[in-house]
């Protein structure tokens, strides 16, 4: 089978390769997956780049991945052959990933994909999308569902990013109104498509447009840069509201405004999938896969997550634009 590997870390050009691996063998607990697309994510270049890959001799990269179960191992139920599948954290732990025609992975790492969705979809899926679940039920809600957040104002930062789409749709499919803050009349745009209610451009007087559309503050913040933002969260959040922070974009160090955040009785969550409870990944996905079949979370153009296709042996550049910031999803195409 065909798979990108490397064996070191470094620049996407300088280790990444397309070479031939024998077809990986099913253990007890497992089953392995034809795979169709393959998602990369900012997570996947960070591994390669930082050396954050486990002590393994030689790595497939790729968390997200959409496919066909072709085989399935001793003891697992609730997959069989034929079934299409998405993958959650595929590569954690792991030295095989989804960049490769095939993966074999744990049962409790496969989602059934509703016959409905694309594997385009399917591989759109894992890291984004369960990582807003996750952000969205930090605060006073544990699993979301339509009505969930009826009543509550959720302000996602960075509306246009992968993350950011997910939380627009699953939040909005829950019910809440949501306030989206972006950078450029483009990603407004994005953020729009996604379902946001409102969109502010960050660069300008966040605080005071923020409280334009929404008065009385909000109740959860999904937040990408906590360095940059906390003291416009602490300002715009109500009383006993949540900052749900995932990312370090904009600095590794935050300092946390004490009397305003224990005033109000605020709640700052951080937000990171591989040492989630594995109850936590497994209800995520139940409500993302609802969601899913609901017609709730899309992607595309049109769903404000413009799609970047690349050919398997152009995983090199496939990652390079995901370095570099790609609007949008970018996704291998394996089969």
């Amino acid at each position: 089978m065909r798979a990108v590997v490397y064996r070191e870390t470094g620049s996407a050009a300088d280790v990444l390769e397309v070479v031939d691996r024998p077809v990986p063998p099913v253990g007890p607990g497992e089953a392995r997956v034809r795979l169709v697309r393959a998602g990369v994510n900012p997570t996947d270049w960070k591994f390669r780049a930082n050396g954050m890959n486990g002590a393994w001799d030689e790595v497939v990269p790729g968390q997200d991945g959409a496919g066909v179960v072709e085989e399935v191992g001793e003891g697992v139920e609730g997959l069989a052959v034929g079934d299409r599948v998405w993958t959650i954290l595929a590569q954690w732990q792991r030295p095989g990933g989804t960049a490769a025609e095939r993966t074999v992975q744990p049962a409790s790492r496969l989602v059934r994909l509703p016959d409905t969705a694309s594997y385009d979809l399917g591989a759109s899926l894992g890291v984004p999308a369960v990582t807003a679940h996750r952000a969205l039920t930090a605060g006073s809600v544990t699993r979301l569902a339509p009505g969930a957040l009826a009543g509550q104002v959720v302000l996602v930062a960075g509306g246009a990013g992968a993350v950011g789409n997910a939380a627009i749709q699953l939040a909005r499919w829950a019910g809440a109104r949501v306030v989206a803050t972006v950078s450029s009349e483009e990603k407004a745009a994005l953020a729009r498509a996604a379902g946001a209610h409102d969109v502010v451009d960050y660069t300008g007087g966040t605080v005071a447009a923020i409280r334009e559309v929404a008065p009385d503050g909000v109740d959860l913040v999904v937040e990408v840069s906590l360095a940059a933002n906390i003291a416009i969260d602490v300002a715009v959040v109500r009383t006993h509201g949540t900052i749900a922070y995932y990312a370090d974009n904009g600095g590794a160090e935050a300092v946390v405004p004490v009397r305003p955040t224990f005033a109000a009785n605020l709640r700052l969550q951080g937000v990171l999938l591989y040492t989630l409870d594995p109850a936590l990944l497994a209800a995520a996905a139940e409500d993302v896969t609802a969601a899913v079949e609901a017609g709730a979370l899309r992607v595309g153009e049109d769903a404000g997550l413009p799609l970047h296709h690349y050919p398997l042996e152009r995983a090199a550049d496939a990652h390079a634009a995901v370095e570099g910031g790609a609007v949008g999803k970018v996704l291998l195409d394996v089969e």
